[in-house]
């Protein structure tokens, strides 16, 4: 098995169910509401265990119940903890309000995920990483440190732009995957995005500027990869009815790591993720609703 690593946050996700999303300035009275282990680092880790991937989480969390709620979810995943560093302090959470058509709004309060640092990251991992997953919930020093350690050694990596945040133009040359959906290839990219031929042309400008490979996610219109070289390719959605879409895009990407590592073909690689996350947006909450390697092989077989 190959060795994919995320390293990234760990939070504790409260979770409103609303008839509709609050207006500025509203009070509205939720449906309910209920508690779910995620952060983006550890819900792609979960995605890409469940696909079958061997998994390790770098991290941080608190001295509280959450944090010790956060690593007995991974273990029960199979995912090795042991490089998740307890400090001082609140784990990190997530306030996350979700109405009837499953879209959402997130607040973040980063807690230990705010004081991980590239001190953190063992030296190590550089010997037995195939695939390593980044996203911007964790401080972008440690981010930078990975990119330019991975660099160095040839190893994969998928940056996850999100939340989106302005990226140093001295970066973009050292990721080999950046994903992104429309809202944050608008941000990094400084260009519109209202379709698949803006899209199309944004990715293409960052390819220009160092990265190599982009990938734009873009919901029930599917996913297009952007290659340096001029290759691209879209990939379709499956059609489902959503539910919630809180970790929709972890899993693709979780679930594209796995595959894409175990040396999957690219296009192969996404649509085993379209399948994963088309799976998820039919559950309620993140990691509960990431689906393992069974479950996406049959629905794909029976979506043809």
């Amino acid at each position: 098995m190959t060795n994919v690593f995320s390293i990234g946050s760990l939070n504790m996700d409260v979770v409103y169910q609303v008839s509709a999303l609050p207006k500025p300035g509203e009070t509205i009275q939720s449906l309910s509401r209920k508690l779910f282990p995620g952060g983006k680092g550890a819900n792609q880790a979960v995605a890409a265990a469940r696909s079958g991937g061997s998994v390790w989480m770098i991290g941080a969390v608190g001295d509280d119940s959450y944090g010790e709620a956060l690593l007995s979810a991974l273990q029960a995943d199979g995912i090795r903890t042991e490089t998740v560093h307890p400090t001082e302090g609140d784990t990190g959470t997530a306030f996350i309000t979700v109405d009837a058509h499953a879209e959402n709004h997130i607040v973040l309060a980063a807690g230990a995920n705010g004081r991980l640092s590239p001190s953190d990251i063992p030296e190590w991992i550089w010997g037995e990483a195939a695939m390593i997953m980044l996203q911007n919930e964790i401080p972008w020093p440690v981010n930078w440190h990975v990119l330019e350690s991975a660099r160095k050694r040839g190893i994969p990596v998928i940056m996850n732009a999100a939340p989106a945040m302005h990226i140093e133009e001295e970066a973009f040359p050292l990721i080999p995957i950046l994903v992104v959906n429309e809202t944050e290839l608008e941000a990094i990219s400084g260009q519109r995005v209202r379709d698949l031929a803006d899209a199309r042309a944004a990715a293409g400008m960052l390819i220009v500027r160092g990265v190599n490979n982009v990938l734009v996610t873009l919901g029930s219109q599917g996913s297009l990869w952007v290659a340096h070289g001029e290759e691209e390719f879209w990939t379709p959605a499956f059609r489902v009815e959503p539910v919630d879409t809180t970790a929709a895009g972890d899993t693709f990407i979780g679930a594209f790591a796995a595959e894409y590592a175990s040396g999957a073909p690219v296009q192969q690689a996404l649509r085993f993720a379209s399948a994963a996350a088309a799976i998820a947006v039919t559950r309620e909450g993140a990691q509960i609703s990431v689906p393992r390697r069974e479950e996406i092989l049959h629905f794909m077989e029976q979506r043809g």
